[in-house]
């Protein structure tokens, strides 16, 4: 059984890397379905929106964006068809919804993400089919986020995960020890500055965002002792919105992501030697043991080959959003990972239409590296405006 976990992490992952002189080291995960951006929106520009305009999908990326949305409540629903160029049914649903009572009272989101993995065959070691099972994760949250300031606001979530990778099954003849769903409790901050700059063609809005996210408990597959941290981070963006006009807009957002994970290849491990990569791995055990308080101060200085690699496990991303008359949209991006930390780095282009009640984001990402499994992804939002609507109805009446 943990031959399979293995794989269906490896997998999500979308580790592609081939066998070089040096040795891989990448960020491994439970439930790595977490770190993967649900809407359009967002995955349309490189995969940024911690420090982006307020949309529907802030519950996701940084809920504090919330207290400053164009209207008091909304929902919306997205879709990805994951890793298509690999298998033909695994799917990640996202839906998310908010309601703010105003600039004294705050207001509250919550979102529900499924993660299905499709059909897979468990085998024992001799490669006979056992039974096929549909291995699925998900995760419920709250948020409450409140406007501090005319420039700041703040916000804080609690999300229950779960994850089931073999339905419940479980046979003595895979050997090692029995596997069962695991689940764990975690908890989100997030902070975000917007400033009106006045130009001479208009009013621009500056903007930042710092969100720490997933900060819980490691997850449990197995009674062995082993225990798998959750997929923690620490997230930081700057945006810029310029008017060429009164009807078109340039914005330009960057992000940094760091996984507050701490590596099994690390300079922690009892009797490391940095000239010998052999003393670099940390036991199963050892890693297991770990607290995930002291894992997350730990994954910044824990790169067995020092300050660069620690700083090759930051992922970048960057993208440009056109809008006019901020109904219709184009956007572009570009998402980085070191080689040796992931090499998930790919090309982004999205589009929106914004009209009166309803929002319809699509996104396509191209895979630069070779083979890359997320190559030719896309995905679907679909948002409502609820007080929208609200006032519609209420037109018609009158």
């Amino acid at each position: 059984m943990k031959k399979i976990l293995i794989s269906l992490t490896a997998l999500v992952c979308a580790v592609t890397m081939s066998a070089q002189e040096i040795q891989p080291n990448p960020v491994i995960t439970a439930m790595p379905s977490l770190s993967i951006a649900p809407d359009a929106r967002a995955a349309g520009m490189g995969d940024v929106g911690v420090a982006t305009e307020a949309d529907f999908n802030s519950q996701y990326w940084n809920p504090a964006k919330y207290a400053y949305m164009y209207t008091k409540g909304g929902i919306v629903a997205n879709y990805t068809p994951w890793l298509r160029k690999l298998v033909g049914d695994i799917d990640l649903a996202y839906l998310a919804g908010f309601y703010n009572f105003g600039y004294l009272g705050g207001g509250i989101g919550a979102s529900f993400t499924y993660f299905s993995m499709g059909d897979v065959a468990l085998t024992s070691m001799d490669g006979t089919v056992l039974q096929n099972v549909r291995p699925n994760e998900w995760a419920l949250d709250v948020s409450y986020f409140r406007q501090l300031h005319d420039y700041v606001s703040m916000s804080v979530a609690l999300r229950f995960l779960y994850s089931d990778l073999n339905n419940g099954y479980n046979s003595s003849t895979t050997g090692g020890s029995e596997m069962h769903p695991a689940w764990s409790m975690a908890a989100d901050i997030g902070l975000y500055y917007r400033q009106p700059i006045e130009l001479p063609m208009g009013t621009s809005q500056f903007s930042l965002g710092f969100t720490l996210k997933n900060l819980g408990g490691k997850m449990n597959y197995a009674d062995d002792g082993s225990s798998n941290f959750i997929p923690a981070s620490m997230n930081i963006g700057v945006g810029y919105e310029l008017p060429i006009n009164e009807y078109n807009f340039l914005t330009f957002n960057v992000e940094a992501n760091k996984m507050l994970v701490p590596t099994r290849q690390s300079c922690f491990t009892e009797g490391f030697d940095p000239d010998n990569e052999t003393t670099w791995l940390m036991s199963q055990t050892a890693y297991s043991e770990l607290n995930p308080a002291k894992g997350w101060f730990q994954s910044f200085g824990d790169a067995p080959r020092g300050a660069k690699e620690e700083f090759d496990e930051v992922r970048w991303g960057a993208g440009i959003e056109y809008s006019y008359r901020k109904q219709f949209f184009a956007r572009m991006g570009y998402s980085y990972e070191n080689y040796y930390k992931g090499n998930r780095n790919v090309l982004t282009f999205g589009a929106g239409f914004h009209l009166s009640i309803v929002t319809l984001d699509i996104s396509y990402c191209v895979g630069l590296a070779a083979s890359n499994p997320l190559d030719q992804t896309m995905r679907f939002t679909l948002g409502f405006d609820l007080y929208g609507i609200k006032d519609l109805v209420n037109n018609k009446k009158d």
